[in-house]
């Protein structure tokens, strides 16, 4: 063959620099420039160079392309395909693998698009589309199901929101719509049923008669471990994902790929490049959550490695420019495909661009490294130019092996406080069998003596995709088991001890029983455990609860395991395990109490407190608390029925909100904030505040010899505490046992480490403060003493 291709590929993301990777290995290629590339196709690639021109510049790019000979054009974003840029190339004949702009409408805009598939009988969800603000909001006060609302136009993957309530809906479509948060992309609004199910992203090759679908992938959008957090551009992928059986491929491929490659080329827009197409697999089967007209980001980078070495990229695209994909044999290895993506510290937020990145050797031949947000100096140094930055990608034989390989690579890359998820494949680990056994799927086992059978097989289904939500790498438990287990290397430990910590709700249980609301009250189950996991210094792997009631009540019990499993996600830990006992006699009509344990590892050596590296002089550093939590609750319902309130009275220290709303504000949970911190070995000790309240709880982390002197005035006592201590005239000294008065943890910390330490825990969403030190402990002293009390109320 010879080597007469000469492509421009137009971006500069990841994406851009997989599918580089690949198109060069092509014996057809003679040479391909990247418009504007990164610092990955700067530099490593054969015949592969950047071109300093911008994605958006059509006419530089047209002619670039005919100065340089270019027959095959390949734009990766997909603004300059809804722009229009295939256009362009072909008024100059240059055949482009990408869609007309007509047919990029399907991404360009989402009202066409679920126009389009109501048209042609392709599954979706329920909609309407809105240019009314008011007829929008009436619409969402009109259905009784959940929504997802859509700013119509692209908003770089930002324009979809998922409220859970309609006060949240009607934000939603404010900030859409009347504040203008994405722009023009908001001129129109797609309001569409929630669907819930497992999500697959497809992406299919066509020219516009031949659909040919890669292997089917997951993508991990949120930026923190379980789905938490705001969304991205994507954190890593996995494929193929195991959740799409062979059967479920083809029912895609039936009733969604080919009728919408027929459904275009009929409507007289044929497409030609790559399709790809979010799906929802539902109870009711597959259905389109939307459309996109171009390779994924960053599913090509676990998808692309998956194509055997001799599957020509170059000839697949130039096939479908021509319209003979048909002719093309497409080999896929039956390995998996895993990236991890690492991104700038403080990403999707603000973050520092130019910082320098060193990636030392791999060692292995399938791992390999895929540039984003990179570019050189001037020097030749590597250095950050973006939110996403760079991602390890991996194959395997087994999908285990693959997230091995691609977590040994992200170590590789040396980056300022560069982020990653933990947990990129989780999904998988529910579902993938590995040597006759379920790899990592949570159990949770809700059976005892007198628990009616349908009832608690109800309440199991009810509760299965709130459990599953939580499975994390290395847990390993079934639905119905006795039990669960760890792998701590596959979380990657090497030498690790074994941390558990046990607690209950308190009487705070009775607040939500009398007022109905039962969900948040899980939350502070998990977060009473954790916390005084991760005083220890231990990361919390995993959880299980125990809920006793009179009479199984399931939508009682169900939300209460739906505030455990969101307890579990906030602390990166995994629902292994549950038991539910009917206890009548014991539990009068409509109580319930729980117990939880919750169980961590931490490497030896590191374990907190550090007792010999405390001294006289030692900062200590306070963590917002978010109200009570949950201890000193007796003393709380005692003072509210002194004051004749009821739980649904306004709050007199908060008239936004009720008493109930207010008082059960769940625990903060402080794992993911803390976590960074320990690792780097910036924290000496920590203390959870929690019932004996400052004064007896921060001793708990010091050696005998030192004391903590703490001042009142530094932080901010919240209106809450002032209000009890105030009404219940609570003598200060026992308020101080008793309750957190706004200080949640208590950190123990060198001076020279305090701005550092500050930076990362504000960082992670905490409000710190400079709260005293720590002093010689004195003789017949108390361990802990609070000055200028009289600020507490």
């Amino acid at each position: 063959m010879t080597a007469d291709l000469r492509i421009l590929l137009v971006g500069g993301g990841g994406r851009e620099h997989a599918l580089a990777w690949k198109l060069a290995q092509s014996p057809l290629v003679e040479h391909i420039w990247v418009a504007p590339g990164n610092g990955g196709t700067a530099r490593g690639l054969k015949n592969v160079e950047n071109v300093s021109i911008d994605s958006a510049d059509f006419p530089s790019l047209v002619n670039f392309a005919v100065e340089k000979g270019v027959n095959l054009v390949v734009p990766g974003p997909e603004q300059p395909l809804v722009d229009g840029i295939e256009t362009q190339f072909r008024k100059v004949g240059i055949p482009c693998f990408g869609p007309s702009e007509a047919a990029a409408r399907m991404e360009g805009s989402k009202t066409f698009s679920k126009d389009f598939m109501k048209k042609h009988n392709i599954p979706t969800a329920e909609y309407e589309n809105f240019t009314s603000f008011e007829k929008a909001k009436a619409y969402v006060a009109s259905v009784n199901h959940d929504v997802v609302i859509k700013a119509s136009g692209l908003a770089a993957g930002k324009g979809v929101l998922l409220p859970t309530t309609k006060e949240e809906a009607y934000d939603a479509l404010k900030e859409i719509m009347e504040d203008r948060a994405f722009g023009d992309a908001g001129d129109e609004v797609v309001i569409e049923e929630l669907l819930e199910g497992d999500e697959l992203s497809i992406l299919a090759l066509s020219d516009g008669y031949t659909a040919i679908d890669l292997p089917p992938a997951q993508d991990h959008k949120r930026i923190f471990d379980g789905d938490n957090g705001p969304n991205t551009g994507g954190m890593g992928t996995y494929a193929p994902a195991p959740v799409a059986t062979a059967a479920i491929i083809d029912e895609i491929r039936k009733t969604i790929i080919q009728p919408t490659i027929d459904g275009m080329r009929k409507d007289g827009f044929p497409f030609v490049g790559m399709l790809f197409t979010g799906i929802m697999l539902t109870t009711a089967g597959p259905k389109v959550l939307e459309y996109n007209v171009r390779f994924g980001d960053p599913e090509t980078q676990s998808i692309l490695p998956l194509l055997s070495k001799d599957t020509d990229l170059a000839e697949i695209f130039l096939a479908c420019a021509e319209h003979r994909l048909d002719a093309i044999d497409i080999k896929i290895t039956k390995q998996f495909g895993v990236t991890v993506v690492g991104s700038a510290g403080g990403y999707p937020g603000s973050y520092k661009k130019n910082e320098k990145i060193v990636i030392d050797p791999l060692e292995s031949d399938d791992t390999f490294i895929f540039h984003a947000g990179t570019s050189l100096t001037k020097e030749g140094q590597l250095v950050s130019a973006g939110g996403r930055v760079i991602a390890a990608s991996a194959v395997a034989d087994t999908l285990e092996e693959a997230v091995k390989k691609a977590y040994a690579g992200i170590s590789k890359i040396h980056l300022n406080n560069m982020h990653y998820r933990k947990d990129i494949a989780y999904r998988a680990f529910r579902d993938v069998k590995t040597n006759g056994t379920k790899s990592g799927a949570p159990a949770f086992t809700y059976a005892s003596a007198g628990v009616d059978i349908a009832e608690g097989n109800s309440l199991v289904e009810r509760i299965k995709p709130v459990v599953k939500a939580t499975a994390r790498p290395g847990a390993d438990a079934e639905l119905g088991g006795f039990g669960g287990l760890f792998d701590l290397k596959a979380a990657g430990f090497k030498d690790a001890l074994i941390v558990a910590a046990t607690d209950g709700i308190g009487t705070k249980v009775k607040i939500a029983q009398a007022s109905g609301i039962n969900d948040t009250v899980g939350i502070d189950l998990v977060a009473m455990n954790v916390n005084d996991l991760i005083v220890q210094g231990a990361e919390p792997l995993m959880f299980l609860d125990y809920y006793a009631c009179s009479k199984l009540e399931i939508d009682v019990a169900a939300d209460f395991v739906k505030g455990v499993a969101e307890g579990c996600l906030r602390s990166g830990s995994a629902l292994v395990g549950g038991e539910t006992a009917e206890m009548p006699g014991i539990y009068h009509d409509g109580e319930y109490d729980a117990g939880g344990t919750a169980i961590g590892a931490v490497e030896r050596g590191q374990t907190l407190p550090n007792f010999d590296a405390m001294a006289a002089g030692d900062v200590l550093l306070g963590l917002a608390s978010d109200g009570v939590h949950s201890n000193g609750f007796s003393l709380v319902r005692k003072i509210i029925e002194h004051a004749g309130l009821k739980y649904t009275d306004s709050a007199p220290w908060d008239q936004s909100t009720t008493v109930q709303e207010s008082l059960l504000t769940p625990t903060r949970i402080y794992v993911k904030s803390v976590l960074p911190a320990i690792k780097q070995q910036l924290i000496l000790g920590m203390a959870h505040i929690t019932g004996g309240g400052l004064l007896e709880n921060t001793p708990r982390m010091l050696p005998k010899h030192l004391a903590a002197s703490i001042d009142a005035s530094t932080w901010d006592v919240l209106p809450v505490f002032k209000w009890l201590g105030k009404t219940g005239n609570v003598p200060k000294e026992d308020i101080l046992q008793t309750l957190n008065l706004g200080i949640g943890m208590v950190v123990a910390a060198k001076a020279d480490n305090v701005d550092k330490l500050k930076r990362i825990l504000t960082s992670g969403g905490e409000k710190v403060f400079t709260i005293g030190k720590l002093v010689e402990a004195a003789t017949g002293k108390p361990r802990c003493t609070v000055s200028n009390v009289e600020e507490l109320y």
